[in-house]
């Protein structure tokens, strides 16, 4: 079948598409229930199926006959370490693991909150956890004590597992005191700290409450997979919320495991034995889907990077890893394309490297805006795939997939629909929006397998918060348009759309033009209030390395280009150059906190910001200007 052809399937034909999915898994107990919907509404896949998502990643694959096949390449230019686990080798460490957490009292239905960078004993600890059905969530390592006690809180977990230290290029981030004030400042208290010693006695452990991870391992005796119900919880990961409290996403094993499988084969188009490299901290629901579970259930090879896109040593690190390892496909966000574009703008560190391996390349976590994608995809003369999609479905929603029929992308959208997801725009009343109009972002229900059934002890949150605004449909918090040939563009979060005079128009569209001036690096729009006009956008700009180009100049050219391309009417008047932009560990550029330094408005420093210290430089910054109504 086509793309058209089997996406119709997957819509029209819904339980038995994704029970033929499912029958690629190895099932303990294959589901005879498909699909079910419960009491409370909410839909569950393959609610009978019995089966475990570490056995499907290490087990399974060895008795295929990969024991001898590397699954894990650790690549650490940090610490100068390469290291290869085969099957044979990840699932003995595993099991023994795994072992040590069940004589510690850890069983199926407890919950263990991991703390890690990235690291092999990151993954181990992860599908121990699966192996003995205990639920994991992983907070990326270096989190704020207060924020990872929030999550102590919500998810009590049993144990916390972490290690000596993270490194950040060239600081050492200690983990033990961050995780130390974190549980004395929650009120549950894990019965264990397991703390992985990066160098020999690192931390001084008491050996009661605190222990050594390799003594664990080492004590422990391996044990099998335990028989799991599809939906299972696998593993927690938060997200941000509106309130500020962080939102559990619940994470199932079966329907999970069968999306992933799904994707590996039919979106990202690898083979079994081929090298997938997702460059993702284990804390994001990336390095959960396709660092580890995905890559292992469908047979591949996982490269695990501890480093950076730039500066461990340079530009060129990610061509490097994609030549050492034989990397076929790489997974990574537009910010990393990005800072090395930045870096090196003319791409010439590309050519020292051999990428004969190497096939795709795909992009999600933000939007990849069309001047960057055409400057990667010109340098690469591969197929760059943008894409995107959430923490709560855990695997793609839009894209091409490229296992199916390899569609043209186009620059600057996300694609067309995943199989399972039926999305719509709609309008703020809940009408079907026609092509090239901007709306909400929704997908009817049920949702495919694999995204989120609910929050974790939060089924009112769940419900209010994504299925109440459009009954039957999911909202994705997210705005866009279709065009002509069913292409969707996600402009950003629906509060990225401003009223600009009673006119609506998009920061993301801005943004865009912003980009293509010769001297930008990376930008971002963002509506400020405006006492006439209600909203008016404000451009934050970075040069490009070598660049030189004054201030005052830049914004004139700025303001010409929108006038010219979008119009007097978005009342485009200011641009203004910063060393470096608010974002997220994940890349995501905190647009809502710049609109609230500017507007004078009280906020919350979010907990996934990758540096505070950024928000003060920007309200100086226009605090110089006189940007923004606080400032005026």
């Amino acid at each position: 079948m086509n793309y058209k052809e089997f996406y119709q399937y997957s819509i029209e034909e819904k339980e038995k598409f994704w029970a033929e999915q499912a029958r690629l898994l190895k099932w303990f107990k294959e589901p005879t229930t498909i699909l079910n919907k419960d009491e409370k509404g909410f839909y569950h896949w393959f609610v009978n199926g019995k089966m475990n998502t570490c056995y499907l990643c290490l087990d399974y694959q060895i008795e295929q006959g990969r024991g001898e096949q590397a699954a894990l390449i650790y690549d650490s230019p940090v610490t100068g370490v390469i290291k290869s686990y085969t099957y044979t080798e990840l699932k003995n460490a595993v099991a023994q693991f795994a072992g040590g957490l069940h004589s510690l009292g850890i069983t199926k239905g407890d919950t263990v909150v991991i703390y890690m960078p990235v690291i092999p004993e990151a993954a181990i600890a992860m599908l121990a956890c699966a192996r003995i059905g205990a639920i994991h969530s992983v907070v990326f390592g270096g989190f704020a004590p207060h924020e990872l006690s929030i999550r102590i809180d919500d998810a009590q977990p049993k144990a916390v597992i972490s290690a000596s230290y993270g490194i950040e290029v060239d600081k050492v981030i200690p983990y033990k005191p961050l995780v130390d004030e974190a549980i004395n400042l929650s009120q549950h208290k894990p019965a264990y700290k397991i703390f992985f010693q990066r160098q020999p006695d690192y931390d001084k452990l008491n050996g009661n409450d605190e222990l050594d991870f390799l003594i664990v391992q080492k004590k422990g005796t391996p044990v099998d997979c335990v028989p799991l119900l599809s939906t299972d919880p696998l593993y927690i990961i938060y997200t941000s919320g509106t309130t500020g409290k962080p939102k559990g996403v619940i994470r199932d094993n079966g329907g999970y495991a069968t999306a992933l499988k799904f994707s590996m084969i039919y979106f990202y188009n690898i083979n079994p034995g081929d090298v997938f490299w997702a460059a993702s901290d284990i804390g994001w629901t990336v390095g959960h889907s396709y660092l580890i579970y995905g890559p292992l259930l469908h047979g591949c090879t996982s490269v695990m990077y501890e480093g950076k896109p730039v500066k461990t040593p340079d530009a060129g690190a990610f061509w490097r890893v994609i030549e050492q390892h034989k990397v076929r496909s790489l997974f990574t966000a537009p910010t990393a394309i990005r800072a090395i574009k930045k870096e090196d703008p003319e791409g010439k560190l590309l050519k020292k490297y051999d990428l004969s391996y190497f096939d795709t390349l795909f992009l999600a976590g933000e939007r990849c805006d069309p001047p960057t994608y055409h400057w990667i995809n010109d340098l690469l003369q591969r197929p760059v795939i943008d894409h995107w999609w959430q923490t709560e479905s855990g695997w793609p929603m839009l894209g091409i997939m490229t296992g199916v029929e390899p569609l043209p992308p186009k620059a600057g959208s996300a694609g067309l629909p995943v199989c399972g997801y039926d999305v719509e725009i709609f309008s703020e009343d809940g009408q079907l929006l026609e092509e090239n109009k901007e709306g909400a972002v929704v997908v009817k229900l049920p949702l495919p397998p694999g995204c989120l059934p609910t929050l974790w002890k939060n089924d009112e949150r769940f419900r209010k918060g994504y299925l109440e605004r459009f009954p039957g449909y999911y909202l994705t918090g997210d705005g866009g348009h279709k065009d002509s040939d069913g292409y969707f563009y996600i402009m950003g979060r629906i509060d990225d759309v401003i009223n600009v005079s009673g006119h609506r128009l998009s920061t993301g569209a801005m943004e865009e033009l912003v980009a293509m001036h010769n001297d930008v690096a990376e930008c971002a729009v963002v509506g400020i209030a405006d006492e006439l006009r209600g909203q008016r956008p404000v451009a934050l700009v970075l040069l490009k390395d070598g660049a030189v180009i004054e201030e005052e100049k830049l914004e004139t050219e700025l303001i010409g280009l929108i006038k010219k391309k979008i119009g007097a009417l978005a009342c485009f008047k200011n641009a203004a150059i910063v060393k470096r932009l608010p974002k997220t560990r994940s890349g995501k550029i905190l647009r809502k906190i710049i609109c609230h330094i500017a507007d004078g408005v009280e906020y919350a420093t979010p907990s996934t910001i990758d540096d505070p210290l950024i928000l003060s430089e920007i309200a100086e910054k226009l605090r110089a200007r006189k940007i923004g109504l606080a400032f005026q």
